[in-house]
């Protein structure tokens, strides 16, 4: 006859194997809690929906006070877990998700179903339910209980925690965005201000007595000192040191910053408190993730001025798909002639310290030698080197100039460039320097037989018979076409940029022969979808899957009907999968023809804008 005493004996016993017990900062209960706020949530969580219910273990850690862990036992192992959990007094993962269900209002939640009375013969799950969130997600394998920090750790390092974690940054970009739009502070400005307020707090004594300066006066100079200290104290190349500080010494000048009231003196603290906790926090739990360029965009985005400048700042994934392509290493040495704020830098600078698998000089070298820069535009120079100071690293190669001016076989020489990573300025109403100048510039630094991915508009690649025509064929003429990757029509909708893109794979130096085939592949469906206040999400958490498709689909050079070709292509061709892949005429729905005719005549109606912003701007 089942005994559930038997089973939570066993339980018992793989915690006590797994050093729970022994660990003087997890408490263990059983079947009640002492846990005031655990109590409080649980005392409507009765299976039969009436009153207080417990689970058979509570489990919570000091280390981690935003975690519990919640475990529900049944004796018989066909009770582990039902199709549909729901029937929580019967089935043990059902009834975990039930309390996990309450504890979701404050915690993150392990939920633990376990069976069975031997420990020969016995089941056990996981779920997990993230704070606030309704959903629950497998996570972590079945069938043996981890001990506590790897619980942790996986948690915090799921897409599903990120996800989260960045929606809720994105959120605070928009709330910071409107607070500083009602203190009249310019958006140009508002970027700079933040990374400031980061690199201040990076100067320990600062971090330390903000909070206590009696006036607007001392702290905004104490501010201001702090991030001046921090910049001169950095490696960055001294002739660029007095600019960069002359870039933030409109904090002590401007009214709106320096405003002496006490409401102004209130209002400048608690920003500065909300950066360390909320964009800090996540960049603690989140190592190497650009998050300047996430309140960049957000500043910009209304006022249009990051499309007039010809800046479309990569979203997050593809950077890091773009690593993934160029299979960046700890022996790469990354260079982005259009570095931007930093974003392909700083996700290359992830996977490489992940390869180094934390040998220390290995790391230190690739911070010091490995990844290079080159920036035009002033402010966002001074971004950049802001966004490399916060994530501690790699700013002695970061260099202020432009990359089409610059002694490209002096570069070369110095680094040996053996990965390129770019989003060129895209051309405004037809007008600037051609996208394909600044992948060509980047070949040109590289060394023979290294990886170039750029991301650019993909009229660039189609152009058959203009300037990209020419251009095409000097890339053709001495370098290889790897691979053409069809990017999302939206990608950039999170910046209010309409342009439609590509990503190009190229390999340095090693002309395209006749006998070469490149591969184009139709990856417009990254998975991410749109949602109001928040832009395209991962919100189905479909992404690092769909990544890994396209990587293998890539590397291998799989030819998939409906998705990728191989084809040999001049620079009289269209460079797109698009122009290659068998049309299914046979799969087109009325709701197909309709969505094209509306996004036809939307076309229409754009270009038409633009053609009439052109004619009022040469009239």
């Amino acid at each position: 006859m089942a005994n559930e005493a038997k089973t939570s004996q066993l339980f018992r016993k793989f915690l006590k194997e797994k050093g729970y017990y022994d660990d003087k900062e997890i408490v263990v209960e059983e079947q009640q809690t002492e846990n005031k706020k655990i109590g409080k949530l649980l005392q409507h969580a009765s299976k039969s929906g009436m009153g207080k219910g417990f689970p058979d273990f509570v489990i919570t850690c000091g280390r981690y006070p935003n975690l519990v862990i919640v475990v529900e036992c049944k004796a018989d192992i066909k009770k582990q877990e039902s199709e549909t959990l729901d029937s929580y007094r019967d089935y043990a993962m059902d009834g975990a998700l039930l309390y996990a269900s309450f504890l979701s209002k404050e915690f993150d939640v392990i939920a633990i179903g376990f069976s069975g009375e031997k420990d020969s013969l016995y089941e056990l799950g996981h779920y997990i339910q993230l704070c606030e969130e309704r959903e629950f997600h497998k996570l972590f394998s079945d069938g043996e209980l981890l001990d506590m920090d790897s619980y942790h750790h996986g948690l915090i390092e799921s897409n599903y925690k990120f996800n989260q974690d960045f929606n809720k940054l994105i959120d605070y970009t928009k709330e910071i965005n409107e607070e500083l739009q009602e203190k009249k502070i310019k958006e140009r400005l508002r970027a700079l201000l933040i990374s400031g307020i980061l690199i201040a707090l990076k100067n320990e004594r600062f971090r330390a007595e903000y909070k206590n300066y009696e006036s607007t006066e001392n702290l905004v100079k104490n501010l201001f000192s702090a991030i001046k200290a921090e910049l001169e104290g950095s490696d960055v190349p001294v002739e660029n040191k007095k600019s960069l500080v002359a870039g933030y010494e409109f904090i002590i000048t401007n009214n709106s910053v320096n405003n002496p009231t006490p409401e102004g003196k209130l209002y400048l603290t608690n920003l500065i408190a909300n950066c360390d906790e909320r964009i800090n926090g996540f960049m603690v739990t989140h190592k190497y993730i650009d998050t300047i360029s996430q309140f960049y965009v957000e500043f910009l985005r209304y006022a249009n001025n990051d499309k007039g400048l010809g800046i479309v700042l990569t979203p997050p994934h593809i950077t890091e798909l773009f690593c993934e392509l160029a299979e960046v290493n700890k022996d790469s040495v990354v260079l982005d002639n259009c570095a931007g704020t930093g974003g392909f830098l700083v996700s290359a600078m992830k996977m490489m310290l992940q390869d180094a698998h934390g040998d220390i000089a290995t790391e230190n070298h690739i911070k010091k030698h490995q990844l290079v820069g080159i920036e035009y535009d002033d402010e966002i120079y001074t971004l950049l080197i802001s966004n490399m100071i916060v994530h501690r690293d790699g700013k002695t190669n970061v260099t202020h100039g432009d990359c089409l001016s610059i002694d490209t076989e002096a570069l070369r020489n110095k680094f040996h460039p053996t990965v390129g990573l770019l989003n060129p300025p895209y051309k405004n109403k037809g007008k600037g320097t051609e996208e394909l100048e600044f992948v060509l510039n980047n070949l040109s630094m590289l060394e023979k037989g290294g990886k170039c991915v750029a991301i650019m508009p993909i009229s660039c690649v189609n152009d058959v018979t203009g300037k990209s025509a020419v251009l095409k064929k000097k890339i053709l003429d001495k370098h290889s076409l790897e691979a053409v990757l069809s990017l999302p029509e939206e990608l950039f909708y999170n910046s209010k940029v309409n342009t439609v893109t590509c990503a190009v794979v190229l390999t340095a130096h090693v002309p395209y022969t006749e006998h070469k085939k490149t591969w184009f592949g139709y990856c417009r469906n990254d998975g991410f979808v749109k949602r109001k206040n928040k832009g395209r999400i991962d919100a189905n958490q479909q992404w690092e899957e769909t990544k890994r498709q396209w990587v293998s689909a890539y590397t291998n050079r799989e030819v998939i009907p409906e998705f990728s070709v191989m084809r040999h292509v001049t620079a009289h061709d269209e460079w797109c999968a698009e122009a290659y892949l068998e049309a299914r005429y046979d799969r087109l729905t009325e709701e197909d023809f309709l969505e094209t005719v509306k996004n036809f005549y939307l076309f229409n109606m754009k270009s038409m804008d633009d053609h009439n912003a052109i004619e009022e701007e040469e009239g």
